[in-house]
């Protein structure tokens, strides 16, 4: 047993990835939207045909505090491609290399919709939330 109990294993535990206490003792929270690139990438793509440069730049625009890991942009792509939510070819008739243009599908636009109304969803939830406990002056919960 542990000095903290029997279920400890007397490492310290990691903090949430979302929250955390500063050197002065106050909270700072990075509220995160869980697989929000996708719906991005895909209204991106309503927009027209893209590659995947320009999606990366497009999720920099909506999502600036998150970093955009390239690699992660491309296997979501090529799932998305795998499931029929977009298709892709590739380009030679612009300068440089051969680039892989993406499209979105009627799949894809079907998603977005369902996307659009689930976040509409959350965003109501969201929003009713910091209507009863969204002013911090009142110092109560």
């Amino acid at each position: 047993m542990g000095p903290h109990g029997p279920h400890h294993s007397g490492r310290r535990r990691r903090a949430a990835r979302t929250r955390r206490r500063s050197s002065e003792g106050t909270w700072t929270v990075g509220a995160r939207l869980e697989r929000f690139s996708e719906p991005v990438v895909l209204a991106a793509l309503r927009n027209g045909p893209a590659h995947g440069y320009d999606l990366a730049e497009f999720l920099r625009s909506w999502i600036p505090e998150e970093r955009i890991d390239l690699g992660n942009l491309y296997r979501m792509l090529r799932s998305m491609e795998n499931d029929g939510i977009v298709r892709s070819n590739w380009t030679e008739n612009e300068p440089g290399r051969a680039k892989r243009m993406y499209e979105l599908t009627e799949d894809g636009a079907q998603l977005l919709d369902a996307w659009i109304t689930s976040l509409r969803s959350a965003g109501n939830t969201i929003a009713a939330f910091l209507d009863e406990y969204g002013d911090t002056s009142k110092g109560e919960i």
